[in-house]
């Protein structure tokens, strides 16, 4: 049984979530560079203008060995809707219940800082995470085809109203 432990920032984090975004996505996908570049630039312009009161950055690590596991972030806009973004398990720590867990807390993050709406985008035929948001209570809003990052996709926009604990 994989244990993880569940954070912020590390030095370093960055990178690991562009790079663990960009390999799983250009092997299972076909995505090109233009998604790691997009990933890279806009996690880091996130990371330079965090706020702790609207923003919230969870970052996994393998108990132990501390290998990265997973990420997430609500990315707080505003202040009232908020985006749930950058969203990853490491495929050898998938099926563990972390995905839940990270999803879990961004919800309960968001319903405590007061964001009337929590939206996020994804594209068709990742149904494991699809799944874990009609799980969490997400509602499909959204549908378009697009053609993005070198494929042309169903892109979804799923939008759920948090309340606080």
């Amino acid at each position: 049984m994989k244990v993880f432990r569940i954070g912020g920032y590390y030095p370093g984090l960055v990178g690991d979530v562009v790079r663990t975004h960009a390999v799983y996505y250009a092997s299972r996908w076909g995505l090109d560079r233009s998604f790691e570049t997009e990933v890279g630039g806009e996690l880091s312009a996130f990371a330079a203008r965090f706020d702790p009161k609207r923003d919230l950055l969870l970052s996994a690590r393998l108990e132990g060995d501390a290998g990265f596991a997973g990420f997430a972030a609500v990315d707080g806009g505003d202040g009232q809707s908020a985006r749930f973004r950058w969203f990853i398990v490491a495929p050898e720590c998938a099926g563990a219940g972390l995905g839940r867990t990270l999803l879990d807390k961004a919800v309960g993050f968001c319903g405590d800082a007061g964001h009337e709406e929590l939206a996020l985008w994804t594209f068709a035929g990742l149904n494991a995470a699809r799944r874990l948001y009609e799980q969490a209570g997400f509602s499909l809003v959204e549908e378009r085809f697009e053609t993005i990052w070198g494929q042309r996709l169903l892109r979804q926009k799923f939008v759920l109203a948090p309340t606080g604990s």
